[in-house]
């Protein structure tokens, strides 16, 4: 039995404490933003954030993740209610095929999480393990700025029953 807390919520998985987390991900939990693409760690196309670092969920093994935060697109905001980040890549119209965009966005999440005003150069040194033919890389440069003017706001607005800023 493995015991991962995905998006907030513990969840106790009877599977081989050697599965990569991608397809506990996807087959045990039916999240499906991660995808895989190479297997090998080396596209990005099945990066989660766990503990605030962007990690390659295909070549980590859920046993070493246990007791650690992992967040994955899903749990960024729904197709109702999107997250900065989300509403960001709709607003540029980042994505094209899509198929890297998932982990590029949770790359990018790990990013603003640790530097809420990224420099280009910043946001091109972070995203560069993630592997995208589309050639949306200036919408998706945009769509992180966008993210990181849309976060800054929200973390400065007030808090509704106080008043503070959070």
């Amino acid at each position: 039995m493995v015991n991962l807390k995905v998006n907030g919520q513990q969840h106790s998985l009877d599977i081989d404490p050697e599965t990569p987390l991608l397809y506990a991900l996807r087959d045990e939990l039916g999240l499906n933003a991660a995808k895989y693409g190479c297997g090998l760690g080396q596209c990005g196309s099945c990066t989660v954030v766990v503990d605030g670092e962007a990690v390659f969920s295909c070549v980590s093994p859920v046993l070493l993740l246990e007791g650690r935060e992992i967040t994955t697109l899903e749990g960024l905001g729904t197709a109702d209610a999107p997250g900065a980040l989300q509403r960001a890549f709709i607003e540029e119209q980042a994505a094209q095929c899509g198929y890297c965009i998932p982990g590029m966005m949770m790359r990018a999440q790990a990013l603003l999480r640790a530097n809420p005003n990224p420099t280009d150069d910043e946001i091109r040194s972070s995203l560069q393990t993630n592997l995208c033919r589309c050639g949306t890389h200036m919408r998706i440069l945009k769509a992180v700025r966008r993210a990181a003017g849309l976060m800054q706001r929200a973390d400065a607005s007030p808090t509704p029953a106080t008043g503070a800023v959070r």
